[in-house]
């Protein structure tokens, strides 16, 4: 799993974060999509890699602007994680 992080500039209300993370459902396929206007912060969980052209091309056409991709590999963390298995 993966989380992308894409610096995003334009949103100013609620109804943006929605229509940003709307258009990234419908062109990537992607376990979970969250966007903050506060945070300029869009976050993407998906099992591949998003293109970061292809990103930024999506954001923009939804009228807001891409400015920085990053993604790093993810581990969902609950509340037993780092324990190890007793046995």
């Amino acid at each position: 799993m993966f989380k992308t992080t894409v610096t995003v500039e334009g949103m100013t209300c609620s109804m943006c974060e929605a229509h940003l993370n709307d258009a990234v459902r419908n062109r990537f396929d992607v376990k979970k999509v969250t966007s903050s206007r506060r945070t300029g912060k869009t976050e993407i969980l998906s099992e591949t890699v998003p293109d970061a052209e292809i990103l930024k091309a999506v954001i923009e056409a939804a009228g807001y602007r891409a400015t920085d991709v990053v993604c790093v590999p993810y581990e969902k963390r609950g509340l037993f994680s780092g324990r190890g298995k007793r046995g």
